[in-house]
């Protein structure tokens, strides 16, 4: 009986293991170059739909039923292709698409354009920004971190602020990489101008749940800004020539294998536009000429094709900025500098069709000089923070399951603050230097089981190791998971719980994100940060070109870190751990979002409705109170009509409560000296943000090859005042104190002009 117990099991489970089938393979143009985020798409006899995208290597692995199943693959300037299988058994196919580049007797091929913004399940979405020119925007070209404002959980972070306030967390708690690579300054001039050249990003991938275990050591999301990835096949020239800025990127193909992109920009606002800068409407010609602002940046992409199987891609960003002020009334000259440098090598290795092996190099750095000099006082802060960091991971498939898993180690050295002070009174020790050295090493791994038809999951897990030169260390265990449940076609449902712990902090010490902020590791004193973030929320596609998403979220976070000082507190602080504050912190909330696609009309509306709380000892009594990034109420409508082959008009109309701020509630005298006496923290708002961008495109010329286009924007359409910050004025006449408060700027309306090309 024993043999033919076995042979019956054995029988059953092939039965079992041959219900279900694996199809993989790669997606390639008729050069046979990779074509990445192509779609492929499976529908079975039973009307079941199953979609996949290929990756940045352009291959894809899908399970599917037995049985007879249609397969359609499309991507954006190639020719849709469908084809009908009977599975049997695993498969390897490999698809090859023809560009649309060409007309029939006949028959006309016309593009269907892939949607420009992509939602997942988890709170994920995907765009290019390429393809997303037609939105608003002050110099004309795509503004990533402007963008993702947009979006549902992101808040807006109104003038002069260039940070990225995501699900309630701090600016510090977002990851943001460029190539696989942390990047830790995020802005040009407090956010006017693009952080990224759009034309030189290939993809943009946004995960406000950070579901992924690969990255860690951030509190809330990650922006992982992904450069382009395939071989350029020919010479290509593209840019933009606008009155703020310029840019300018090169495809240069060295052969069929080989090639490189090329891009830089540069700002001469201070040359052409800088009296629109100006704070306010009072300012004289001579304040605006004491006003000095320019930026650069540059970006190189290599790839190379060392066999069929090897690719090797090395990505460097440069970007340096300089902003000069001299103010005669007040006696200041204050320069300030603020640098990033980052460099990529990446080696990717295909083993077999279900198996990538990948290690990445990383360095990056960044560092900002502040040198003010007032009334016969120098004083200079400085800081920095250097990476070095090798990750290595393996992408396979166990039975059906995808999986990954890989190791990650990062050298930190960071200078958080180094201060030189001359001509100033004894109670100064005259120069204060703190360095950090800090390791990190973690183990990550994740799967993607499918249980069912309808349900699936996203499980990771991973185990960081921290330890600093003051001889603090952590071990941290973060699970990542991730449930999802596919009812019908149209409609699908996820519940989510992830851990993160971070150990490198953002000290802010302004509310408007200047470039003085700086990092600082945690060690003796200072405590690594930790948040647990629960999510539940539903897809809907409603039709073709319409769908909607509906999420809810809770967060809790644990050991934070407030500065309640500006930058003058460092004059008399002995060390950095004696002025920071540590305290807890919870966020909650819910994200709409409808989104239209295809036709002449796109666009799509968001809505936010949190709250973010946060309770420190040494603040408010110790009471309860609402973070300064507490924004009730956060509405996004963005539109792009195409009137025909040549006009379109895009539209973005912004509103969102204030930031939250502290302001005196009480006046007294003291030895005939005026006292201010504050209320609770954070006890007043600023007023209401609201914005309205326009912008008119007119294309001389727009094939996949070749763009000729002229982009008339207006930021602030409708000049509407949002003050970034309120500084009060105080008059004492005899016993009398007499305060006023003064609302201040950054800039108005502002109309701009440019010149998009590509040949």
């Amino acid at each position: 009986m024993k043999p033919i117990f076995l042979l019956f099991l054995f029988c059953f489970s092939n039965l079992i293991a041959q219900s279900k089938v694996t199809i993989s393979g790669f997606v390639s143009d008729a050069y046979k170059k990779k074509i990445i985020g192509a779609n492929v798409s499976f529908l079975t006899s039973e009307n079941l739909k199953y979609d996949i995208t290929t990756d940045s290597i352009g291959r894809y692995s899908i399970e599917m039923p037995i049985g007879f199943v249609k397969v359609e693959v499309s991507h954006v300037g190639f020719v849709n292709k469908r084809l009908n299988l009977d599975l049997k058994k695993d498969i390897s196919l490999s698809i090859v698409l023809e560009g649309r580049n060409f007309e029939l007797k006949e028959v006309v091929i016309q593009n269907e354009q892939k949607k420009p913004l992509t939602i997942a399940l988890g709170g994920k979405l995907a765009f290019n920004p390429q393809k997303m020119g037609n939105i608003p925007s002050i110099s004309g070209t795509t503004d990533i971190i402007k963008l993702l404002q947009l979006t549902p959980g992101v808040q807006n972070s109104g003038d002069a602020n260039g940070y990225l306030y995501v699900r309630g967390g701090d600016p510090g708690h977002n990851l943001m990489l460029y190539a696989d690579t942390p990047v830790y300054g995020m802005a040009h001039l407090l956010g006017i101008f693009p952080f990224y050249n759009a034309d030189h990003v290939s993809e943009v991938q946004f995960d406000r749940n950070n579901l992924n275990s690969k990255y860690g050591g951030r509190l809330s999301s990650t922006v992982d800004i992904l450069p382009n990835r395939l071989v350029p096949k020919e010479f290509c020239v593209q840019g933009i020539l606008g009155l703020l800025s310029s840019q300018i990127t090169f495809s240069l193909p060295i052969n069929n294998k080989t090639g490189f992109y090329i891009s830089g920009r540069k700002t001469y606002i201070d040359e052409i536009v800088g009296p629109l800068l100006r704070s306010d409407k009072e300012n004289t010609k001579k304040e605006t000429e004491d006003f000095k602002y320019g930026f650069s940046d540059s970006n190189l992409t290599f790839i190379t094709e060392i066999s069929k199987r090897n690719i090797l891609t090395v990505d460097a960003f440069l970007s340096g900025d300089k902003f000069r002020v001299k103010d005669p009334k007040s006696s200041l000259n204050a320069d300030l500098k603020w640098s990033n440098m980052v460099i990529s090598p990446i080696w990717k290795c295909l083993i077999n069709e279900t198996t990538t092996f990948k290690n990445s190099f990383y360095f990056t750095r960044y560092a900002n000089d502040l040198f003010m000099d007032q009334s016969d006082v120098q004083m200079k802060i400085s800081s920095y923070v250097k990476d070095l960091g090798y990750m290595s991971s393996i992408q396979y498939v166990v039975k059906d399951v995808p999986l990954e898993s890989g190791f990650e180690y990062t050298f930190h050295d960071l200078s958080p603050q180094k201060i030189e002070v001359d001509n100033l009174s004894s109670i100064v020790d005259g120069k204060q230097a703190i360095e950090n050295h800090a390791n990190n090493a973690a183990a990550f791994a994740k799967a993607k089981p499918k249980f069912s038809d309808k349900l699936s999951a996203e499980l990771g897990l991973r185990l960081n190791y921290y330890s600093s030169d003051s001889s603090t260390s952590f071990l941290h265990l973060e699970p990542r998971i991730m449930l999802n449940y596919f009812p019908n076609n149209g409609l699908s449902f996820f519940a989510s719980y992830t851990r993160q712990n971070q150990y490198i902090n953002l000290i802010t010490a302004s509310s408007v994100g200047i470039p003085t902020d700086f990092w600082v590791a945690a060690s003796d004193g200072i405590p690594s940060q930790s948040s647990n973030n629960y999510s539940v929320g539903c897809n809907k596609i409603i039709s073709r070109q319409i769908n909607t998403c509906l999420n809810g979220y809770y967060r809790s976070m644990n050991d934070l870190i407030e500065y309640p000082y500006g930058l003058t507190q460092f004059n008399e602080t002995t060390s950095l751990k004696n002025d920071i504050l540590i305290g807890n912190g919870k966020a909650y909330g819910l994200e709409w979002m409808l989104k239209k696609d295809n036709g002449k009309f796109n666009g799509w509306i968001s809505y936010t409705l949190s709250w973010s709380a946060r309770q420190f000892d040494g603040l408010n009594n110790g009471e309860v109170f609402y973070s300064k990034y507490d924004r009730r109420h956060n509405l996004a409508l963005v539109g792009t009509y195409d009137f025909n082959k040549k006009w379109n008009v895009g539209l973005t109309q912004l509103f969102s409560s204030g930031n939250r701020f502290t302001m005196p509630t009480s006046w007294y005298f003291v030895n005939n000296t005026p006292v201010r006496e504050f209320g609770s923290y954070n006890n007043a708002q600023m007023p209401n943000y609201i914005r309205t961008d326009v912008s008119v495109n007119y294309s001389f010329l727009k094939t996949s090859k070749k763009e000729s286009v002229l982009n008339f924007s207006v930021f602030n359409t409708f000049n509407i005042d949002n003050p970034i910050y309120v500084l009060l004025r105080v008059t004492v006449t005899g016993n009398k104190i007499s305060v006023d408060t003064d609302e201040k700027k950054m800039y108005s309306i502002l109309p701009s002009i440019s010149w998009r090309f590509k040949f």
